[in-house]
């Protein structure tokens, strides 16, 4: 039994169709990005005072969120979890071969190129970004953002590039509130947990820990925020469909910017480190 011409013709047909609404889809979401990134100098021109106050709402939360001192102490929290871990996982797998004294290289090592910019970047996604993602959106529904138009306010600068830019900035102290933490988490639990001496810890740890490293994490970092708030700005600048609307898209947006973010450390450790990975085993 053979399909029929027009059976074949409308299944090219949806699957063409598919093809298009997606490319559509991506030069939509290029052509925001290039507007937000371009009118970063319009958000600083002309609205400081809203920048300011993004990056304190996201710096230390605003309401209840406050209570707990914001992303902030979230991050720190997270990064105090798996920086314990590398103390558990690391000290245990090193002892069973006999080097434990090279607990202190794992977390100079791990911490620094992966840990850190990581779940910073993951701390952002899943509070400041879907929040950005929330507010845009229930702006978008009830018309809001339409009514910035109409009043002249050029309503990309002053809620999409501000937003970008606020992420960019506090991301700054959640990247030193994750790397501290992660740094002293494997070094208690290595040394008061288990027993390590605290000399030979430092050792290592002195030993692997290299600056240069710790400046491209923090680049990393800020690449990694300026993609998320990107994401995040666009999906809450283009909701639709009522309340339900904006929970889908920051559902959306906090999975698509959590894939971006391991590109970005993937392509960028790529670039940054390459075939050799810049480490020496010594000491």
């Amino acid at each position: 039994m053979t399909t029929a011409p027009s059976t074949q013709f409308a299944r090219t047909r949806r699957v063409m169709r598919g093809w298009v609404d997606g490319l559509t889809r991506i030069g939509t979401q290029a052509e925001f990005y290039g507007r937000t990134v371009g009118s970063v100098g319009t958000a600083f021109r002309l609205y400081r005072r809203e920048m300011v106050r993004l990056i304190a709402g996201m710096s230390m939360g605003t309401g209840a969120l406050a209570v707990i001192g914001g992303t902030t102490v979230i991050v720190g929290f997270l990064t105090l979890s798996t920086g314990a871990l590398i103390a558990v996982q690391g000290y245990n797998q090193f002892s069973s071969v006999g080097v434990e004294a090279l607990t202190g290289f794992a977390s100079a090592y791990f911490n620094v190129r992966l840990i850190a910019p990581v779940i910073a970047g993951v701390g952002l996604a899943a509070t400041i970004g879907a929040g950005a993602t929330a507010q845009l959106g229930a702006m978008r529904i009830n018309e809001e953002i339409d009514a910035l138009e109409v009043m002249g306010i050029r309503s990309i600068a002053y809620l999409a590039s501000s937003r970008v830019v606020a992420g960019v900035i506090v991301v700054i102290p959640l990247y030193c509130v994750a790397v501290i933490t992660a740094f002293l988490a494997a070094r208690f639990g290595t040394t008061a947990v288990y027993g390590q001496s605290t000399g030979v810890y430092d050792h290592y740890f002195n030993t692997f820990l290299n600056p240069t490293d710790l400046i491209w994490s923090f680049c990393q970092a800020l690449a990694m925020a300026m993609v998320i708030m990107l994401v995040h700005t666009y999906y809450g600048f283009t909701a639709s469909g009522g309340p339900a609307g904006v929970g889908e898209a920051v559902g959306r947006a906090v999975r698509t910017s959590l894939i971006s973010a391991v590109f970005v450390v993937l392509f960028l450790a790529l670039a940054i480190y390459g075939q050799s990975g810049n480490f020496h085993l010594s000491g």
